[in-house]
């Protein structure tokens, strides 16, 4: 076992295209659900698992999300300028990968919120079982039960030891979160320009290195208008 990061990279670059009319004027990870908005979800939680520096990057209407960030206190942030180019998720965290000192970090997208109601915080989760003897990624994943927002096949299958493979089948039992800790070794290993985090998943998962802790929580999925008011009416719920 080893100690969780306290470093965090949120991915906030995307065109957020799917939740279409409402990003054409804002960036989706300043789209307000239930009052607060989707970015704000992540960083409260990583400053609340003691994470002190987080990275976001930014393209898409970078300017309103450097302005937003502007006005938090914790955790400290960095910007990971992607204005001039499209490097999908793997490719920011490479771009990004100056600002890391650790040999993990936590990694989000911004399109999702985490109930962790009764149940393990979620970072918490992924840093009690992170080993970086065994691991080079430790993803969130949620049983598709679970999943808000989302109408799709799934995504991994699970081990009896904790090793997860991408769906091989037509169906799969869980669905990935967003939320990982992957550590900065494989990060290195990727190439340059332009590409998925999956092939760094593959690398791991190919190193027996692949594994994921399951949220017993609910996931809700905010990747378009739908999605949204689903989301909006869970929360409302859970206020009542």
């Amino acid at each position: 076992m080893t100690s969780a990061p306290t470093e965090a990279m949120v991915l906030a670059a995307g065109l957020g295209t799917r939740m279409a009319p409402l990003t054409d004027e804002t960036p989706k990870p300043l789209i307000r659900v239930a009052g607060k908005a989707l970015i704000d979800y992540a960083l409260d939680r990583f400053a609340s698992a003691g994470v002190c520096n987080a990275v976001v990057n930014i393209h898409y209407l970078a300017e309103q999300i450097e302005d937003h960030l502007a006005g938090r206190q914790a955790p400290a942030i960095s910007l990971s300028d992607e204005r001039g180019e499209r490097l999908e998720t793997g490719g920011g965290l490479k771009k990004a990968r100056r600002h890391f000192d650790g040999d993990a970090i936590f990694c989000t997208n911004t399109d999702a919120i985490l109930i962790d109601d009764h149940t393990e915080e979620p970072c918490a989760l992924l840093g009690r079982l992170w080993d970086t003897s065994n691991m080079d990624a430790l993803l969130l994943i949620v049983p598709r039960e679970n999943a808000s927002g989302y109408d799709g096949a799934g995504d991994f299958t699970k081990s009896d030891d904790g090793r997860i493979a991408m769906r091989a089948g037509d169906t799969a039992p869980f669905v990935f979160t967003g939320l990982q800790i992957i550590s900065t070794s494989l990060i290195d290993a990727g190439p340059a320009g332009a590409f998925s985090t999956k092939l760094l998943w593959d690398r791991a998962a190919a190193e027996g290195r692949l594994y994921g802790a399951v949220h017993q929580g609910d996931w809700l999925h905010v990747g378009d208008p739908a999605g949204l008011e689903a989301a909006e009416a869970r929360l409302a719920d859970l206020k009542t």
